[in-house]
Order: C-alpha cells, then structure tokens, then sequence
C-alpha cells in the first residue's frame, strides 16, 4: 500500500476548507474540518486493525470484536466514515453525522467525554438552511473520501502525518481567524523556542494553564519523545470549550494518548490540585492571554489557594495573574517560560510591585525579546520570560536580557522566527553570556545583569535599557553626496557588517577610488540590485542596499547636470513653438 505524503493530505484538508468559506466563521469551521479528520482517522485504522485480527483470529467474528474493543478507540456500529459517507444524500446527513459523534463520545466516555458537545453538523445558525447545509456537508464529505486521504497506520508509517496535518489546519486557521487566534495558536516556531528554552527532562510533570489547542505541551513532549523518553505527563487547562475540545483531540493524533486536558478557567478554578492545595509540576509553560479584561480581579482578592501574594494586577491587564499561578505551581526545582507582551516589563503601580518581589524572590532567570508580527492577530512584539525555582549557582542574583527583535524572516502578513534566529537566542541563554553589537560600545544582543541594576531603574524591565541593539546614527558623507558614490567606511562600518553578514561586495559594487566604491554599470536603477544578489539574502541586507542608492546614486553634480540639460531641452522645445523672447 502506497505512503501517504503530508503535503498531499495538508491540500486534500485545505481545499475541504472551501465549502464553508464565507459561510462560516474561520473560528468556526475548524471546528467541522478538525472533528472530521478525527473521525476519518480512527475509522481508516479500525479498517486495519479489523483486517489484522481478521486474519489472526481466522475470521471469528467474537474474538475481533473483543480484541478491537481494547485498541486506542473503539468505532460503533455505523459510526464508521463509509457509513456516513454512503448516507450523505439524505436530508437530515447534519443529524446522522452529530448522532454518530454522540455514539463515538459515549463510547470512548473517558477519553472523549464532551469533546463534540460544541460541534453540530445540523447547525441552522453555523451551515445556514437545510438545502444549503446538506449540499455542503455533501462536498465536504466528497473531499474527505479521496482515495488519497488514507489514514491507515500502514500508510502512514512512523511519520506523525496526522498531528502535523492537524497543527497545519490549526495554524492556517489561525492565520485567518485575526484577533481570535490567539485563542488556540502559538506559531511554530514560538512553540519551538519555548520548548528547546524550557528543555524538559525525563519524568517531568509538564503543565500549561492556558493552552489553547496544546501546541506547547505538544513541541515539549516532542523534545521526548525523539529521544524516545516516554516517561513523562502532560497536563493542561483551557478555558474556551471547542478549542479544549481540539487540544483533547490534537493529543490523541500526537498518540499523547496520557495527556491530561482539562476545560475551565485556571484563575477563577485552576482544577490541577492535589487535595485542597495545587499540583506542583516541573515544568510550566504557556502563551496566555494578552490584557485580558475580567479576568477574575475579584475571586484573586480571595483566592483559597494564595497565589496572588506578590500583588492582585490591574482590572485590564491579568498576564502577571498568570505569572503567579505559574509561579505557584511550581515545585522546588520547577522552571517556566511564558509569552507576555512587553508593557509587562515596564508599566507601573501594581504590576511594578509585583515584578519588584519576583525580582527579590531571584526567580527571574532572563527576559527575551522577540519581533514584532510573529503571533497571530497582533502586531505587537512580545517577550519570553524564564523563571526558576532554583538558579544555577553563577546565575543567582542576575537576569540575562537578550534582544532578538531584530533577527527575523519578514513575511507579508506575518514575521517568522528562522531557525538561525533561534539558535542565536538558545546559544546566549544555555551560555548565560554578554554579547556585544556592531563593534559599537554599549550595543548588546544579550547582556546579564545584576538584579541591584534594575532595582536601580525602579524594577523596570525594559529590555533596551539593559540590551540596546538600536543602530548608531546613520552616516551622510558630504563628498559622496556631491560627486557620487558609496563610503568604504559606511560599508565596513561594524553595524553594517553585520546586517550584510559576509555578502560578496562584488556582486553589486565596483571600485571607484580607495575611500569609495559605486554601483556597476549593469545596475542603472534600483529595482535591478535583486537581479545582481542571491535569491536567500536577507530582507534588511537588501534595504541597506536600496537605501545606498537613494543616498549616493544619484549625486549633487549628477543632479546639478541633469537640470542643466533638461533647461537647454526646454528652450529647444520654446524655440520650436516661438515661445523664445
């Protein structure tokens, strides 16, 4: 049997997006798309596992149906994907498909308890009126039946196919869904960095106490997992019911079959406890809510379980509430990374109270910041805050600060971590270290400071206070500008050198003196630079270029001449019209 090939299930699930594009919400019809591809998926391996047991228990029908009932999920009688497939004409196909899903819950009630109470398949208000609905549900299922859509373990092979379509759909759907995104998506790459930062071990208890659709806890079992650790746990708590119902099912197709997912609001009702006190983990990572508004101001005035005892957070902005908790469930040795966004560094009143006894507390172990127009529905930049329990012995008393704001891949709509980017931050934080800029004095990448430092800038975490990579003032040679062509100094200058990062001059520039190249001849306009470099350079490397242009191609003299002839021109042009006097 032929190996099924991501990128083909990644456009068959894509192009089964299209019949409910402007129809439905974005936030919506993943609901339908995700929950089918889950159906499709445990009925093309029940097909399997029914062919193995067949031939093992030599067609006795008893002993395939006990032996089947034992696997990951057991598939009721016409609840299958042919099944509703082979009814997909008939009128009320929204009804028989949300029948099938409630007798696919209720018998796999532990595992799958309520995952499709939010999705329904005869939903007037979602997929609009009967006859429109059913003609959609109709192409919908058209799509899923490909021949090519073949979901069988034997097809897939060792490859995670199934997870990554299904993190492929939960990113693409983030990427339309705007503000709403970051309901249930941290992009990849985020994931990623969290992750290699956080570096979880074996037998650690990870937690993530907003986590949306379980992109992170997936990325840090993934760390184990090629490792091929499995003794570890998952847990996490999300408090929007269909994205719970996705992070339930993204562990299953990331076969985390063990992950404990969990529906409700952790700072109202965090429900990871052990007795009447919370569960303590080693590892606590999450990307939660950016200035959340009523996010429980009043419950965290009395909170039974006294997470809140470095200072309750403004009514509008509950991020250090998060902090807190995760701080709390923490156990001795525990370490956490989250995404805030960077007024958390710096705003005042409560927030600075808390970040003054965190800072004191010496559990603040670097602030990271990141380019703006990475996540999903904001443009801000954000910032990963790493916290520990317990500090290496050389790194008590200090916070490393890097700023990566300015390493990475511009995109049209979004901005995207490159993996040189990551392995930048991840070297600076594993090594701890002060890593200066552009041979410029007091310019950083990343620089450890003392914690009496920033108590000496009223705890303000700032991190261009402490890690300033802004460039230095821009050069203007007065020469160039008035016979033309390009400083060496301005070239060589240790800011620009790192922007062109080793790019061989040559390709653009030839020499026109000791102390100034020009442009070649080949290039007579600035749209033809991209014809004359390599198609991977980087995006600021081929601005400094273009801004060389504006700057010296066209010079003072240069301009002074061009004027001259367009005047002796437009007298020719008078002359002819015996406008000449």
């Amino acid at each position: 049997m032929n190996k099924v090939i991501q990128d083909e299930i990644n456009a068959i699930l894509w192009n089964a997006c299209d019949t409910f594009r402007g129809v439905v919400d974005a936030g919506e019809y993943k609901n339908y798309v995700l929950t089918m591809l889950f159906i499709k998926y445990i009925s093309d391996t029940f097909d399997e596992k029914y062919e193995e047991y067949k031939k093992k228990f030599a067609g006795n029908e008893i002993k395939i149906k006990n032996a089947l009932e034992k696997e990951k999920f057991i598939l009721p009688k016409g609840c299958h994907f042919k099944d509703i497939y082979e009814q997909k004409e008939e009128k009320n196909i929204g009804e028989i498909i949300d029948i099938a899903l409630n007798k696919i819950e209720t018998a796999n009630k532990e595992k799958l308890d309520n995952v499709f109470r939010n999705i329904s398949f005869n939903s007037e208000s979602n997929l609009g009126k009967a006859k429109d609905r059913n003609i959609r549900i109709k192409l919908f299922l058209n799509d899923f039946n490909s021949p090519k859509l073949n979901l069988r373990p034997s097809c897939i092979g060792k490859l995670d196919i199934i997870g990554n379509a299904y993190e492929y759909l939960i990113e693409k759907f983030a990427a339309g869904a705007g503000k709403k995104a970051g309901e249930f998506y941290t992009p990849t790459e985020v994931s990623q960095l969290l992750a290699e930062i956080i570096n979880p071990q074996k037998g650690h208890k990870i937690y993530d106490p907003t986590c949306g659709s379980g992109s992170l806890l997936i990325r840090c079992a993934e760390k184990l997992t090629k490792k091929r650790i499995s003794d570890f746990q998952i847990y996490g708590q999300e408090i929007t019911a269909a994205t719970w119902a996705l992070a339930k099912m993204n562990m299953f197709l990331h076969c985390l079959e063990s992950a404990v997912i969990e529906n409700g609001d952790t700072i109202r009702s965090p429900l990871f406890l052990d007795g009447d006190k919370l569960m303590k983990f080693d590892i606590v990572i999450a990307n939660p809510p950016f200035s959340l508004d009523k996010w429980g101001i009043e419950e965290a005035k009395n909170d039974p379980f006294q997470r809140f005892h470095y200072g309750i957070p403004p009514q509008s902005y509950g991020e250090l509430a998060f902090v807190q908790h995760m701080i709390a469930s923490l156990n001795e040795t525990g370490r956490s990374a989250v995404v805030l966004p960077n007024g958390v560094l710096f705003r005042g009143s409560s927030e600075q109270k808390i970040r003054e006894k965190i800072i004191y507390d010496d559990l603040l172990e670097a602030v990271i910041g990141l380019p703006a127009n990475l996540f999903y529905g904001t443009s801000i930049p954000a910032t990963i805050i790493v916290l520990n329990k317990k500090k290496q012995k050389e790194r008590m008393k200090k916070v490393l600060f890097i700023n990566a704001d300015l390493e990475y891949q511009e995109g049209k709509n979004q901005n995207k971590l490159r993996p040189q980017d990551i392995c930048h931050i991840l070297n600076n934080f594993k090594k701890f270290k002060t890593e200066a800029l552009y041979s410029h004095k007091e310019k950083y990448y990343s620089r450890v400071v003392d914690i009496y430092e920033i108590k000496e800038n009223n705890f303000n975490l700032n991190i261009r206070r402490y890690a300033d990579n802004t460039p230095p003032p821009e050069i203007y040679d007065v020469k160039a500008i008035l016979f033309g062509g390009i400083p060496k100094r301005e070239v060589y200058d240790g800011y620009n050198q790192e922007i062109l990062n080793n790019m061989n001059l040559k390709l653009i520039f030839e020499e026109k003196d000791e102390e100034y190249f020009i442009f070649k001849s080949e290039i007579d306009c600035k749209e033809k630079i991209r014809e004359f470099i390599n198609d991977d350079i980087d995006f600021k490397t081929l601005a400094l270029i273009e801004r060389w242009w504006d700057k010296y191609k066209l010079s003072l003299r240069d301009l002074e001449k061009e004027i001259e002839n367009e005047g002796i021109l437009l007298k020719s042009f008078l002359k002819e019209l015996d406008y000449e006097h």
